[in-house]
């Protein structure tokens, strides 16, 4: 049996091949807006530093942006790397946005750098003590949300007394355990890290400890999701993906250009088997061959919601890759 799903967007703000920065930020805008229209639940930013591929780097910013151009539609991080920032800057930061639109943000918060060793410590990151300082970071992050603040000596202003829910973000099973011992949301980055996705949902289920924010778990798989009208067509597009990927391999992140006609004149046999790993959650195809897919994944692993990302070159092109899946979603209610 299929549990029913919502269907959310994460965007990376994909610097592309002849286009400017400006461009990314009006692009990712007029997504959000389409998805808005087509009844996603939610539009996420993810932040990443010294890419020049993806410019979602001041994700606080950015998200300032798309809900304020949209309406209705859920905004927020997927996510904020929380030992880059100051737990209180992220409060005010934070509470700034949900004081300017009220029950739309939501604070998704990893671990990882979102960056090379050298930025990330001109981030300030100090890697000794990661593990202990997200934990008490998020508490913070609970406590400057808190009401009744009035004697504290420090307080968050904006955010305080403000209802600003906060997911956990994981790539490995390391956040499921504290996602179900704090009882918090949790979302899972299988877009590029599958390996551990089964064994984390499972983690997070049987270990969750219902709190204050949450009665039950809450899960969230992010995919990788390219639809078009054929599976010709989206597996042409698919190749942005597979390039995109590919480069990350060779490090070389340079912004994303248009499919290439022959992935295998490009990467070798050992760079395809790694990049076809990383990305084996990916429903690549069209309508019926999505819905097939998103039918089959959600039947294995039951999350409440999956969250797509479309690395796709042609902005057209991207805008109906996710009304598509919609369509095919929609057929499995």
């Amino acid at each position: 049996m299929m549990k029913n799903f919502e269907l959310s967007v994460l965007d990376l703000a994909p610097v592309k091949q002849g286009k400017t920065i400006l461009n990314t930020f009006e692009d990712s805008l007029d997504l959000a807006r389409t998805v808005e229209s087509l009844g996603y639940k939610r539009f996420w930013l993810a932040e990443h530093h010294n890419m020049k591929s993806i410019a979602s780097s001041a994700t606080s910013v950015l998200i300032g942006y798309i809900a304020g151009g949209t309406e209705k539609i859920r905004v927020g991080s997927g996510g904020v790397m929380l030992p880059n920032h100051s737990s209180l800057v992220i409060a005010e930061q934070f509470g700034t946005l949900e004081t300017l639109y009220p029950g739309r943000i939501d604070l998704g918060v990893g671990r990882a750098p979102g960056t090379d060793g050298i930025t990330a410590k001109a981030l300030g990151r100090n890697p000794a003590n990661i593990n202990e300082q997200f934990p008490r970071q998020i508490q913070e992050l609970q406590y400057f949300f808190s009401e009744n603040q009035e004697d504290a000596p420090i307080r968050a202003v904006p955010g305080e007394g403000l209802n600003i829910p906060i997911y956990i973000l994981g790539s490995s099973t390391d956040s499921a355990w504290l996602a179900s011992e704090l009882g918090l949301p949790y979302a899972f980055a299988a877009h590029f890290a599958p390996d551990q996705m089964e064994m984390a949902f499972k983690i997070y289920h049987q270990n969750f400890r219902p709190s204050e924010y949450l009665a039950e778990p809450y899960t969230i798989a992010c995919v990788n999701g390219i639809a078009a009208d054929t599976d010709e067509q989206a597996q042409k597009l698919s190749n942005t993906l597979y390039m995109a990927f590919t480069n990350i391999v060779r490090d070389n992140r340079q912004p994303f250009g248009p499919p290439p006609e022959n992935m295998d004149e490009i990467w070798n046999p050992m760079e395809k088997a790694y990049v076809q790993k990383m990305l084996r959650v990916s429903f690549i195809g069209g309508k019926e061959k999505i819905a097939e897919e998103l039918s089959n994944f959600q039947k294995r692993v039951m999350v409440d919601e999956i969250m797509i990302t479309a690395h796709i070159y042609d902005h057209e092109a991207r805008k109906h890759s996710y009304s598509i899946i919609k369509e095919a979603a929609e057929s499995l209610a």
